[in-house]
């Protein structure tokens, strides 16, 4: 009975007032659902996830080369960051090597 009786004591303009605003809360809540399974809005935040994931991913393959380009460094310098010829000496006659092999193979096959 509680329920009738406030219902009594509530006027026309009052049960219409709620219900006016308990339709623009509704609607509200429809133009957000809608903005949300938009295609541009789902493009838009999958495109951002992956841009996300590729950054961090890029960022991880630059610490792991910085890493390989510092522990290559320490194998050629000493503690004070002078070369050490001893080591540089024989990788670059290697290298030269190698160049003049594949040089080489290239002008046989040309020839």
């Amino acid at each position: 009975m509680a329920a009738s009786k406030d219902t009594a004591v509530r006027s026309t303009a009052q049960i219409e007032a709620d219900i006016a605003q308990a339709r623009d809360r509704l609607a509200s809540t429809l133009d957000e659902l809608a903005m949300r399974v938009h295609p541009a809005t789902v493009a838009a935040q999958t495109k951002a996830r992956v841009l996300a994931s590729v950054e961090q991913k890029a960022g991880q393959v630059y610490v792991a080369a910085s890493g390989a380009v510092e522990r290559a460094k320490s194998r050629f310098v000493d503690e004070k960051g002078q070369p050490m010829p001893e080591r540089i000496v024989p990788v670059a006659l290697v290298g030269v090597g190698a160049v003049l092999l594949l040089a080489a193979a290239r002008k046989r096959r040309k020839g």
